[in-house]
């Protein structure tokens, strides 16, 4: 059995990581499946900072941020937040000398989560990248769509919705795309939308829905960690319904997107 007192030791909020993920079960589920990728997303944070890309630095730093925050490892999101910031700003000088601190302390965590799991988990070779999203053919019958480059967000909204909905993953704004442009969007219910993404970002799938009149076929609601007023006012001159800011609850994520999902039922109704 687990042994929660290897976290809390170091320091891990789990009261505040269970308002998300709601009993310790899932919580080691969605773990395993972070820790299955996360030195394939570092290792793309290194490559992007090597080659002075800060756009996608910014992106893989921020999802790794909120992937920390998920599990109730502040300290060590408050370290990738920081590097955020300077990303944004940009301010290469700080990434290059902190990028060791924050590789170190990313491995600190991860060690720790790995000593409460045990020998169960069966971490990426460090010199992989995050496996790619296969998502043709996935939707069938009412289908959600959830777009963010975390595979936790994707599983989260399965475990909230398996009874009900297909769940489909897009990793990106351009799968996201895609996968409206060439379904059925009859079974599509509504979309669950990051904005900070690689490649395609959020922002523009909504012109994308805004050029191509698709917003009461396809309702949007934004699930995001981004919370600064010009955001929240730029995403809300789009025809959005509602937003979600990270860390959430499942109580919140399904109310929005019952929410969401009633536009396209009114709409037809």
């Amino acid at each position: 059995m687990n042994d929660t007192k290897i976290l809390t030791d170091n320091n891990v909020d789990l009261n505040k990581s269970l308002e998300l993920f709601g009993d310790m079960k899932t919580y080691n589920q969605m773990l395993e499946e972070f820790l299955s990728q996360v030195d394939g997303k570092l290792k793309e944070a290194e490559k992007f900072k090597n080659i002075s890309d800060l756009v996608n630095y910014e992106v893989i730093v921020h999802s790794l941020k909120s992937d920390f925050k998920y599990f109730g490892a502040f300290d060590t999101a408050e370290v990738f937040y920081k590097h955020e910031l300077a990303a944004k700003e940009p301010n290469p000088d700080f990434i290059n000398q902190d990028f060791n601190h924050l590789i170190e302390e990313a491995t600190r965590m991860i060690n720790v989560f790995k000593k409460y799991m045990g020998a169960d988990v069966q971490v990426a070779a460090s010199n992989e990248s995050v496996p790619p999203v296969q998502i043709a053919n996935t939707i069938n019958g009412k289908t959600i769509i959830v777009v963010d480059d975390s595979n936790i967000i994707r599983t989260f909204a399965e475990k909230v919705f398996k009874d009900e909905y297909n769940v489909v993953l897009a990793k990106d704004g351009e799968e996201a795309i895609s996968l409206v442009a060439n379904s059925n969007r009859d079974n599509i219910m509504c979309m669950l939308l990051d904005l900070n993404m690689p490649k395609v970002n959020g922002f523009e799938v909504l012109d994308y829905f805004k050029n191509n009149n698709l917003f009461e076929e396809v309702p949007v609601s934004i699930i995001t960690g981004m919370n600064d007023e010009e955001t929240i006012r730029k995403a809300f001159a789009y025809p959005i319904i509602d937003m979600i800011q990270k860390p959430f609850s499942e109580e919140k994520v399904r109310d929005v997107t019952i929410k969401t999902i009633a536009r396209k039922a009114n709409k037809g109704s």
